[in-house]
């Protein structure tokens, strides 16, 4: 077997940008369409392939697998009248089937079935919005991991599909009009409408009229705004006000609103009153009657919870119903006569009831730390659905009825997986700065503390979002085999308010690579593993961070697995839709901001002569987030400046994305995934 990879060609690219010399000898590597490319993708795949498929352990690890990923899957709940909506995955089904019950002890009905819509699995349902009653469900599909959705309308009673179909829905928000008749949604430009590079851009809110062509959908609002604004419009309770949310990345939005004294769909851009404007905070909420209550950080990195009379929206008007804590406040809803709250408490969730003044009344008592997710309920209702997971408990959806304090299961994940040999803990550590950081650790009862342990670390740190506990199915052949898994809270997510996000975004992204490191480090002190027994996982976010600690600390790391990365932050902003991630990380554009992102720039980090570790780095032709070009051309920079004998190769899918996989194709990444870990680590399977 050849240990070789094949030969790349070298482009003399270099550019002088802000003054800075930029090389980038694989830019030709971005043209994924070009048959020179699609070649070398291919002679890569066959590169990868011989390792991967010579490794004795890789069957026998693909059947362990298929039992794990066999334990299905829930996904968050809604209610809607007395109807309860839901997707569940079970056995080998490729994709979750979405289902309504009527009543709590009702029978379900099956309502969307992707995998009656092809063979491979390979249609994904991407959303979906059932009306306030219940009975209308507008949902969407798309093909391959594209999550370019088209709009499709269902009667839930008859199962009958209405004609009504939209296209350039992708992440749609949906708001439907109390009687059915319509709804608000946002759709993307039709091509040739925008500039090309701008058509995942301009995404605008429209209004439908059931049995209309869409063609003619007036739209609402987004006409003369920035191009990377995300808008959403929806109904209040009655139907007598609409919301107006605006968001500009993942730390702040504008929030307005309009009285509903027309149609819906003659509705003016114009006519809506700030609330709250270029506050520089997020600012989430709901119009209950004439009462507009919001969950915002203004003033509060811990968010807290407001109250506001929209005959006087003014801010010196506003009631603060829920002062900020030291906990993190992740969300209120108003259901009936009770404020629903969210906490995240040292990354572990908490559920709290209070009054509608803000008294808190009680907590509910959850199993173990774990994951809250999806909570829902209705403003006129008295009960709360909501999913929970932890290390080792499957996805359950909860009920809680609110009148009578009771906490009931209303579905759950069957899992026959003993996970009484195993334990988990959470332990804090020194970040470069001196920051304490948190870190979630799973392995065996009893492990010895030898330096020797095979050591899985992983973490994200960005876009304000949580790494919480959650049942990650194939983490068990790992724990299974002396495995430790160590996932770190990294600076950039949510886990600590928005102080935590703002110290790993933009100018401050280090302190995320810095927090990761410190992780790897401490790891090894406190003699949990060594350097040749420690591998480090990443995806999207978090394939830019192990790109970024693997070509700072080398020397760290027995092997790196990278899935659908960002690697070169200098060109990351000219594919697809990455210009939404300036708020993030920053624009190239910029000459400040370009030299923060030239410095950690994975692609530009790599230094020729240096040993790098073993890396394994995935991407798929149909990933329309995050370019494979990242990919690409880190796999030939790597390949052409390590001088360690540790192979780097490129596992490249075919009809898959960033998100919509069929689990038939999970099945078959994860077993690389694992063969590759197993190899590198030593690690023997039996």
């Amino acid at each position: 077997m050849s240990t070789t990879p094949p030969k790349t060609e070298v482009d003399n690219v270099v550019e002088i940008i802000h003054n800075q010399k930029v090389e980038d000898p694989y830019r030709w590597l971005e043209d994924a369409d070009g048959e020179k490319v699609k070649k070398w993708v291919e002679e890569q795949n066959e590169y990868t392939r011989l390792f991967l498929d010579s490794l004795s352990a890789r069957q026998k690890i693909r059947k362990r697998l298929e039992q794990l990923f066999s334990i299905g899957s829930i996904g968050s709940p809604q209610i809607h009248k007395d109807r309860y909506f839901y997707t569940r995955r079970e056995g080998k089904q490729n994709q979750p089937i979405l289902y309504a019950r009527w009543g709590l002890g009702g029978k379900e009905k099956v309502l969307i079935d992707p995998n009656t819509l092809d063979k491979e699995g390979l249609v994904s349902l991407d959303w979906w919005y059932p009306s306030d009653d219940g009975k209308l469900l507008a949902y969407g599909i798309s093909r391959e991991g594209t999550e370019q959705s088209t709009l499709h309308i269902m009667n839930v009673e008859s199962g009958e599909k209405l004609p009504d179909m939209i296209t350039k829905t992708r992440y749609t928000d949906l708001s439907w009009k109390e009687d059915n008749t319509g709804f608000y949604y946002t759709r993307l430009p039709a091509p040739g409408t925008v500039p090309q590079d701008e058509e995942n851009y301009h995404r605008h809110v429209f209004y439908h009229v059931l049995g209309t062509d869409p063609e003619k959908d007036p739209k609402i609002f987004g006409e003369g705004r920035d191009m990377t604004e995300w808008s959403s419009i929806t109904f209040s309770s009655d139907d007598h006000n609409l919301l107006l949310s605006t968001f500009m990345g993942w730390d702040k939005s504008d929030v307005y609103f309009q009285p509903l004294n027309r149609s819906p769909e003659s509705v003016k851009q114009d006519g809506f009153i700030p609330v709250a404007v270029e506050k520089g905070a997020l600012f989430n909420g709901q119009i209950v009657e004439n009462n507009l209550y919001l969950h915002t950080n203004y003033e509060a990195p811990n968010y807290r919870f407001f109250k506001v009379n929209l005959k006087e929206p003014t801010m010196e008007n506003w009631e603060e119903l829920i002062p900020e804590n030291e906990s993190v406040l992740q969300m209120v809803l108003v259901v009936g006569k009770w404020l629903v709250a969210q906490y995240m408490q040292n990354a572990s969730s908490r559920l709290k009831i209070f009054s509608l003044s803000g008294e808190h009344l009680k907590d509910i008592e959850l199993s173990t730390l774990g994951s809250v997710y999806g909570l829902n309920g209705e403003w006129d209702g008295s009960e709360v659905l909501f999913g929970f997971h932890s290390y080792f408990v499957p996805p359950t959806i909860c009920h809680y009825d609110l009148k009578t304090d009771k906490l009931s299961v209303f579905d759950q994940v069957k899992s026959d997986i003993d996970t009484s040999p195993y334990q988990v803990k959470q332990v804090w550590y020194e970040s470069k700065d001196g920051t304490k950081v948190s870190m979630f650790l799973v392995h065996k009862k009893g492990l010895k503390l030898n330096g020797e342990n095979p050591t899985l670390l992983t973490g994200y740190g960005g876009f304000n979002s949580a790494l919480t506990p959650s049942f990650q199915r194939s983490t068990f052949l790992w724990l299974e085999n002396g495995g430790v898994f160590a996932a770190a809270n990294l600076r950039g997510g949510s886990e600590y308010g928005e102080e935590w996000h703002k110290a790993g975004m933009l100018g401050n992204k280090q302190n995320t690579f810095d927090d990761f490191i410190a992780a790897a480090e401490w790891l090894i002190s406190n003699n949990y593993t060594n350097t040749s027994r420690l591998v480090i996982k990443g995806g999207s976010n978090g394939g830019l961070l192990v790109g970024a600690a693997m070509t700072q600390r080398p020397d760290l790391f027995r092997a790196v697995v990278c899935w659908n990365p960002l690697l070169d932050m200098v060109r990351y902003h000219n594919f697809l839709i990455a210009k939404f991630w300036i708020p993030e990380y920053g624009s190239p554009e910029d000459s400040v901001q370009f030299q923060w992102l030239f410095d950690y720039s994975p692609y530009h980090r790599v230094v020729d002569g240096t040993p790098y570790p073993a890396t394994m780095i995935l991407t798929a032709d149909s990933d329309s987030r995050v370019d494979p070009m990242h990919a690409l051309k880190m796999t030939a920079r790597l390949q052409a400046a390590t001088s360690s004998d540790a192979p780097i190769i490129l596992r490249f899918d075919t009809k898959a994305g960033h998100a919509g996989t069929p689990l038939s194709k999970v099945i078959e990444e994860y077993t690389d995934i694992w063969s590759f870990i197993f190899w590198q680590l030593g690690v023997s399977y039996p």
